[in-house]
C-alpha cells in the first residue's frame, strides 16, 4: 500500500508547476489567462505581496507562484 502511495506522490510532484511572476502580472489570480479548458478551476486570487513571502500556492491545482523582480511602491 506505501508503494501506491508514494507512486501517487511521485505522479502528482511531477504534475505541480511553478510560474515566475512579475509586478506586471498582478492582481494575480489562479487559473492564468490561457489555461487551457481541461485545467481550469475556480478563480482564486493569490496575494504574494501582502503574505511577506514571495511564494504561495494555488489551494486547488497546488501551482507554486514566485514573485520575482523588484516590488512595485505604493501596491496594496
Amino acid at each position: 500500500m506505501s508503494q501506491a502511495i508514494s507512486q501517487a506522490t511521485s505522479q502528482l510532484d511531477e504534475t505541480l508547476t511553478e510560474v515566475s511572476v512579475t509586478a506586471h502580472d498582478l492582481p494575480l489570480h489562479c487559473p492564468r489567462p490561457g489555461a487551457p479548458l481541461w485545467a481550469r478551476h475556480p478563480r482564486v486570487f493569490i496575494d504574494l505581496l501582502k503574505s511577506g513571502h514571495d511564494s504561495a500556492a494555488c489551494p486547488y491545482c497546488g501551482t507554486v507562484y514566485r514573485f520575482t523582480g523588484e516590488r512595485p511602491k505604493g501596491h496594496h
